[in-house]
């Protein structure tokens, strides 16, 4: 079994079009690394220098992560991770939009 990633659609066009992808148990920055390697450019509009970009957010089972252990927080097999752009202006359109 794998961790379920749920993907919004701005970034569907870098998973090929798939609303959801699989993903390796590990911390949420290691999740985001090895999708960013299957996925390239997934990475980098989600995170930025091992930190989840502040504008992202990113549930775990439905629970928020910044209520947690950020992006050190555990994920293993079975659990389904959502990201979830946060409305906003310019900033977040030009980054998820490129």
């Amino acid at each position: 079994m794998a961790v379920t990633v749920k993907i919004p659609v701005p970034l569907q066009r870098l998973t090929q079009g798939k609303e959801e992808v699989e993903g390796d148990p590990g911390t949420i920055i290691s999740l985001i690394n090895s999708l960013d390697q299957k996925y390239p450019g997934l990475g980098e509009r989600i995170s930025e220098d091992g930190k989840l970009r502040r504008f992202v957010n990113i549930y775990v089972n439905e629970e928020d992560v910044r209520f947690m252990k950020n992006e050190d927080t555990e994920v293993k097999d079975g659990d389904e991770v959502s990201i979830v752009p946060a409305i906003a202006g310019g900033a977040f359109l030009k980054l998820f939009c490129k």
